[in-house]
Formats: C-alpha cells, structure tokens, sequence
C-alpha cells in the first residue's frame, strides 16, 4: 500500500500540471462562452420572490433595494423591527411590488422555519434565498478569557444558514430557484483576530459546495465571497471577546488598514446580477479573488504579510498595518464616509 502512495507522489503533479497547461485555454474560453450565453438570457426577477436574511443593514439591506428595483416581491428577515421597517419602506420605494418583515434570529431553528413558512404563506412560493445574516468577533485567540463567547459567530453564520436553506429547500425545488450565499474572502484568508468569522464562512463555503453536488441542477446556488464592502463591521461593529457587539473604530483602522472599501450599492447590484446570470462564484470586488492563487501558491508569504500588518507593532492598536494607513493619508480615499442611499426611482 505505501508504494502505491509512493508512486502515485511521483507521478501525480506533473501528471496534473500538464493536463491543467493544456486544458486551461479551452476551460477558460468555455467560461467566456458561458458568461456570454448567461449574461444573455439573464434571469428576470420582476414578481419572483426573495427572502433575505439579515436585511437590516449591510450588504443584506442594500440586496433589499436591488431585488426592489427590479420588481421582487420580498421577504426581509433579521432581529431589528425598526431598522427592518425602514428598509422595507425604502425597498418599496424603488420599485418592490409587496415587503414583508419578518423578526427573526437565523441561529434559531424555528426561527428559521418561521421566516420560510412566513414567507411561503404570504406569498404562496418562494424563488431566491438570500443567506446574508452574519456577524464579526475579533479577538486574538489567547486573549479570549472564555472562547465559547465566540460561539455565535458559528452559530448565525453557519448554522443560520444551513436551517434556513433546509426548510426553504422544498420550496425552491417547485419554483426551480436559487440559494445566494453570502459567504466571504475571510472564508481562504488568514487573518490575525478573525479565526471564528473565518471558519464560520469556510464552513459556508463547503456547505454550499456539497450542496451544489448534491442538489445538481434542480437549484441553483451562487457563492458570493465578498472582500471589504462598506457594512456595519467595516465601521467597526464587532462582537468583543466578552461576548458583546461594540463599535470600536481604531480597532477596525487596525484590521481593515490600508485595504479598500467597495461601495455597498455596488456590490449589491453585482451580487444580484451575478445570481440572476447563474453564476456559480462571485467574488466582489473581481480582484479580490487573486488572493485565493496566493493562498494556494504562497501560503507561507500570505501569513507572513498578515502577521506584519496585523500583528507587528509596538502595541495591539499601534500595528504596521494601521501606521501605514496613517501615513500614507489614504484613509479618507478607501474608506467610504457613509452608507449610499438607494436610488428612489425604478428603472
């Protein structure tokens, strides 16, 4: 058995660098063709209905206004009423035909069925799920005096997940719908203080993945790895290693550092394309992606630059990463100052 291994180790890289130097051309171009054809006959979501988990801020609420724009029936889901009422007023604003909020914590099963049984009642089906509800600890991991604080981190952004697109399953089936999932870069990024976020979105990442293979067809699913885009977190929301969500914008100047922001309506509308068009992946913005070459060609490089930006320095909140960012005077540049407003007119 161990020469078996032995042989397949010699054989199997170069055996495999030749076949992706070959084959690469005509998959990409194949990919070309693909987007080409989708991009096309890109999907028409006017009346289609769309539940969306943490809709009240963030990436999920200007998801919100992009579905409303283009004519979706919605169903918002997140634990602020308030916040969710004024989204939906917006939503309906630009262009959604009918809104309906739904309380909800995502980390709750019934909750989740809720939202989806909800949803379904309401509307009588259901066509895209949007996995959003999300959360961010940050703590270096021997400063947590009690780790299980972090716990919510696993069980919002992974487990709100996996109940939510279990009970919504069914449904989508009859409606031949999709499941977009906000997952994240963080999800193959290394990053100092962000081990719980990061696992939770890899986890997401792998959920979505066996789902695609086991599902076929039947369901779509877009996987969306954003980078930084403009949210509560990158304004410095974040749960402490206490257990609590507190807004601590120097320490968001020392994680994020000189890495800039994408404008959130943006993102959104390039989230709501892609899983409109089919897209498998989605990485926003584009060139965030190449991070996932360095990850798997220069591992060793990736968590040495981490680790000088993110952790170097004469004190936790006094890192490399941060005095860059304060010499350099980009700050206001990669930094948006504000949440953009939705556009109130429909196209």
């Amino acid at each position: 058995m161990d020469s078996i291994h032995w042989i397949l180790n010699l054989l199997v890289p170069p055996i495999v660098l030749v076949l992706l130097f070959c084959f690469l051309p005509l998959y990409l171009l194949f990919k070309l063709l693909s987007f080409i054809i989708r991009s096309t006959y890109s999907e028409n979501v006017a009346g289609k209905v769309v539940l969306i988990t943490g809709a009240s801020s963030g990436i999920g609420e200007h998801l919100a206004y992009e579905y409303g724009r283009r004519g979706s029936r919605l169903a918002l889901v997140a634990r602020r009423e308030n916040r969710l009422r004024e989204v939906a007023g917006k939503a309906k604003m630009v262009g959604s035909t009918d809104v309906i909020t739904i309380v909800a914590d995502v980390s709750r099963v019934e909750d989740c069925k809720r939202s989806v049984d909800l949803t379904v009642s309401h509307f009588g089906r259901l066509d895209h799920l949007v996995n959003n509800a999300g959360i961010v600890p940050l703590c270096l991991f021997e400063q947590s005096s009690d780790v299980t604080n972090f716990a919510p981190a696993m069980d919002i952004n992974f487990w709100g997940s996996v109940y939510t697109t279990y009970f919504a399953i069914p449904h989508l089936r009859k409606s031949k719908g999709k499941i977009i999932g906000i997952t994240s870069s963080s999800g193959w990024l290394p990053a100092p203080r962000m081990m719980f976020y990061n696992a939770s979105k890899a986890a997401a990442i792998n959920l979505y993945e066996c789902l695609k293979a086991e599902l076929g067809k039947g369901i779509g699913i877009t996987i969306v790895t954003p980078g930084l885009i403009e949210s509560e977190m990158t304004q410095g929301k974040f749960l402490s290693k206490e257990g609590r969500m507190i807004l601590d914008q120097e320490m968001r100047d020392v994680q994020v550092s000189a890495m800039p922001m994408r404008s959130v309506g943006l993102a959104a509308e390039a989230i709501v394309n892609g899983a409109c068009r089919g897209d498998s992946y989605l990485t926003e913005p584009g060139w965030v992606r190449t991070t996932f070459y360095w990850k798997a060609f220069c591992p060793e490089l990736l968590e040495l630059l981490n680790r000088w930006l993110l952790v170097s320095g004469p004190s936790e909140r006094e890192t490399i990463g941060k005095k860059l960012l304060q010499l350099s005077g980009l700050k206001k540049y990669l930094y948006p100052q504000s949440v953009r407003e939705p556009k109130l007119k429909p196209n």
